[in-house]
């Protein structure tokens, strides 16, 4: 099993995930520095395992070892570390329930990005289930229509109050690795308001220094 060298916490995963990049992306805002292990779910999948028993990224191993999964369970461990005036997530009330929601809606277009990504890397081309990938589609581009919506109300602003929240991290995160992994809306076109969202977070210093070029499992 892979040690840490540190007392710094390990954050495992590769950044061209958008549930590992908003992880780093958070870790870096609220300056908590961690030891990354740019491990792949294809071919580092037993050693993923050792921590995580699913073999999933992001999984964040603490000093003393405990391991947690799930970015969003991740992402509130990390808001609570952090304490309630630097939390990157409302804390109660309707701009909480607002900012989850978007996540929630962002976190799914990405799903049904990756489940694409998926029947395309390890499902042979003549067991492709074409409804099936248009389904998928479907709700990716339902997820992106509604983040639209929403970002062309607040236009100028961040998704949910007066400073960014997880809303914008998650929501920049997906467009960027929908657009990379699956050409999705490159020039801005279809999504304008969320462009320009994205546009203003990947400007920013931590999202700049958490980037990956996509690479398939």
């Amino acid at each position: 099993m892979d040690r840490m060298t540190t007392d710094r916490m390990m954050l495992i995963g590769m950044f061209d995930s958008p549930f590992v990049r908003r992880v780093a992306v958070t870790m870096t805002l609220l300056e908590m520095p961690f030891e990354h292990r740019n491990w792949s779910v294809g071919k580092d999948f037993e050693r993923i395992r050792e921590w995580n028993p699913l073999g999933r990224v992001p999984t964040l191993v603490l000093p003393d070892g405990e391991a947690l999964v799930e970015s969003a369970a991740i992402l509130d461990f990390l808001d609570e570390r952090a304490g309630a005036g630097r939390a990157l997530l409302p804390i109660a009330g309707r701009p909480r329930r607002a900012a989850l929601r978007i996540m929630g809606i962002a976190s799914g277009a990405a799903e049904k990005g990756v489940l694409q990504i998926y029947e395309r890397v390890f499902r042979p081309a003549d067991k492709r289930h074409d409804a099936w990938l248009s389904r998928c589609r479907l709700q990716m581009h339902g997820a992106l229509v509604e983040l639209e919506r929403l970002s062309a109300a607040r236009a100028g602003q961040w998704l949910v109050g007066d400073a960014m929240t997880q809303a914008d991290i998650t929501a920049a995160c997906v467009l960027t690795f929908l657009r990379e992994a699956l050409g999705v809306d490159p020039g801005g076109a279809a999504y304008p308001a969320l462009d320009a969202l994205n546009r203003r977070c990947e400007s920013l210093p931590a999202f700049q220094a958490i980037r990956a070029e996509f690479s398939p499992p």
